[in-house]
């Protein structure tokens, strides 16, 4: 029975949420009635599910969410008690959808993704949200993910759900014109989610949850180049999550990773993808782009095989279409490998002095190997300790104290 709720759960959780906070227009309340939901399912499905077990939770879900809704308005007036349940059944009936409701069916887990990305929200809340909401984790899981504890983000996600009803932001899909900016946002939080998970830390499910929002997003939204961009960019990277760490948890460069240790299922469905996403629109996304350059460092067999002249050439394109101080660090550092070191110092020293990038490790990192492999020892470990200084995660701080200590034998 147990594992009959689990996978239940699994399947049906996040869509049976989002459409019961479209019902009740209500997070908490929409959150309390499913819990009440599963926990009458242990009951009921004792002689194993109903055919159904996503809209049997929904039903129950929702009688119990009215319940819980009775309860708390006791004391009103009973024309407001109606009127509260009539809006609530009023929600239950089909209704008149506009253009962009219409194109995406009557699907209330989009809707409730770009409810939690809205613009009107800060990219942590709405991050959190996502986390909380669709992806299903817990409260003490979101609160680990940003570093803080779980007393803090539950008053985080309060907040966030409070501004949701203050501020009327809609369950909605957005109207047509404002799609492309509201899915850029909505892609933005799934990344930050992945790398946050993929950067120096081995908190896989986090990376998982991700790419499984991303599938989601592109089954919901078929054929955008964003969407399908992102998700092979992810799934390139994730597949080589179990050569990134040796046994003690130490990381392990690219270029010294075992390659027979990357996950070959995965980079075939990330291959599979860059090509129809770089296709689907011109210019290609950003996203698309990133994949492309993931495809090349997947497809070599030995690191002497990567195609950095091509990557080089990918990273100009990136920088065109979506120019930041971090595609231009990246940029360098691949030059580095086509033209050697002291072409690419230069462009990091100005990137420093200029100051956009302060707080990153990555920077001193990069200008750190840099250096070392110019033979400039003393700077070199002068960058390796203001990276080790920034660098958020264990085993990043560990591989900056084996420089130091080679650079120092």
């Amino acid at each position: 029975m147990a594992s009959c709720i689990d996978d239940a759960f699994r399947r049906h959780g996040a869509e049976a949420l989002a459409t019961l906070i479209r019902l009740t227009g209500d997070f908490d309340l929409a959150e309390e009635g499913l819990q009440e939901a599963f926990a009458a399912a242990a009951v009921a499905w004792q002689t194993g599910p109903p055919d159904n077990p996503r809209a049997w939770l929904i039903s129950v879900g929702r009688r119990r969410a009215l319940d819980q809704l009775r309860r708390k308005i006791a004391f009103r007036s009973r024309q407001e008690q109606l009127a509260v349940e009539a809006k609530i059944e009023r929600q239950a009936a089909p209704v008149e959808t506009d253009e962009a409701e219409a194109a995406f069916g009557d699907d209330d887990l989009l809707r409730l993704i770009f409810t939690c990305c809205h613009p009107a929200l800060a990219l942590e809340a709405q991050v959190a949200l996502t986390l909380r909401t669709v992806c299903s984790l817990p409260t003490a899981s979101v609160a680990r993910a940003f570093l803080v504890s779980e007393e803090t983000m539950a008053q985080r996600l309060v907040r966030a759900k409070a501004k949701i009803r203050a501020a009327g932001i809609p369950y909605r899909t957005p109207p047509r014109e404002l799609l492309d900016a509201r899915v850029l946002g909505v892609l933005a939080a799934i990344y930050l989610v992945f790398t946050e998970a993929y950067a120096g830390d081995p908190r896989q499910s986090l990376a998982a949850e991700a790419i499984g929002l991303a599938r989601r997003l592109d089954a919901l939204l078929p054929g955008r180049g964003d969407v399908q961009g992102l998700l092979a960019l992810m799934l390139l990277h994730e597949a080589r999550r179990p050569a990134r760490y040796d046994a003690a948890g130490d990381l392990v460069l690219l270029e010294d990773q075992d390659r027979g240790l990357w996950k070959a299922a995965m980079i075939a469905e990330g291959l599979a993808l860059v090509e129809p996403a770089l296709k689907a629109r011109a210019p290609p996304s950003p996203y698309a782009v990133q994949a492309a350059i993931a495809a090349l460092h997947a497809q070599a067999a030995t690191p002497q095989a990567t195609d950095w002249r091509q990557i080089v050439g990918l990273y100009a394109v990136l920088m065109r279409l979506s120019p930041s101080p971090v595609i231009e660090l990246n940029h360098a550092a691949a030059l580095a490998m086509v033209d050697g070191p002291a072409a690419a110092l230069p462009r990091v020293e100005a990137l420093a002095a200029r100051g956009g990038l302060d707080g990153y490790d990555v920077l001193p990192a990069v200008r750190a190997d840099l250096l070392r492999r110019l033979g400039r020892r003393k700077e070199a470990g002068a960058a390796y300790q203001d990276a080790l200084r920034l660098a958020r995660y264990d085993p990043e701080r560990r591989f900056f104290r084996r420089r130091l200590a080679e650079l120092e034998e």
